[in-house]
């Protein structure tokens, strides 16, 4: 499975370079977006710091799944706003911690809060357009761009 996951991603990093000039599958370069397959984290590490955005599939064939990442890849500067980390599990047969707790039907969608708990599932893949909305709707999403204007506004003084 990770060989064909590195291929998916390779072949979608190869598109978005070509269109953008910077998508990479490391982090090497301090590129964060590239998805991360949940098998390897605990979703605790992310707990107050990050919103997981979970892509459940029961192969990463599944038409939906690769409809995913290509909406989450076009968009990677609007999700690394918003604090995002891409999380995905296409493997049922290991059974992830998150897909017990979660309990996916083939394809699933999963946005996370910072406190941990689900903000949203979608069995349809959803636009970064859209994710974002419901993640600027959120509480702590609001505080952060208070805060962030505040901050703008007391360096311009």
């Amino acid at each position: 499975m990770k060989h064909t996951l590195i291929f998916v991603f390779t072949a979608f990093s190869v598109v978005a370079a070509a269109f953008s000039g910077m998508a990479q599958t490391t982090s090497e370069d301090g590129d964060d977006m590239a998805p991360k397959d949940v098998i390897e984290l605990n979703l605790n590490d992310f707990l107050w710091e990050k919103r997981p955005i979970v892509v459940f599939a029961d192969t990463d064939r599944d038409p939906a799944f690769v409809r995913q990442l290509e909406l989450l890849e076009a968009r990677t500067d609007a999700l690394s706003e918003r604090d995002v980390v891409i999380l995905t599990d296409t493997d049922p047969s290991k059974l992830s911690p998150l897909r017990k707790q979660l309990r996916p039907r083939g394809f699933m969608l999963v946005l996370i809060g910072k406190d941990g708990d689900v903000k949203l599932r979608k069995p349809f893949p959803w636009s970064v357009r859209e994710l974002s909305r419901a993640i600027d709707k959120m509480p702590m999403r609001q505080q952060e761009i208070r805060d962030r204007k505040a901050a703008a506004s007391s360096t311009d003084g």
